[in-house]
């Protein structure tokens, strides 16, 4: 049985698309294939980070949601930081968000 072919518009520049067919010439390969063949092969390798990361992911997860289940009773209890404790806290989370800690997702790694 055939299998249907969809059309699917896409609009770049002018070197952008002459760029793309050069690289489809050299491959041997009409534009269309060329891009069919990038793009599966950008979702093959993407699909394959997501899931060698979705262990750390949802480790991740359940740990920001633990700690957000914290009460505050047990944050009263915990004993002040120093001054060099509270410096040192934020150079680690820091190194974990980025200095601009607005751009951090939750349930994701950095």
């Amino acid at each position: 049985m055939p299998r249907t072919r969809t059309r699917i518009s896409i609009s770049l520049e002018q070197e952008q698309a002459d760029r793309i067919r050069r690289h489809a010439e050299r491959a041997g390969l009409d534009v269309s294939a060329y891009l069919v063949h990038a793009a599966t092969r950008q979702m093959a390798e993407t699909e394959a980070i997501e899931e060698q990361f979705s262990g750390v992911d949802a480790l991740i997860a359940r740990a920001e949601a633990e700690a957000a289940a914290l009460s505050a009773e047990q944050d009263d209890a915990a004993p002040e930081l120093t001054e060099q404790e509270r410096r040192d806290v934020e150079v680690a989370l820091n190194l974990v968000y980025g200095e601009d800690r607005k751009t951090a997702r939750s349930g994701h790694a950095a």
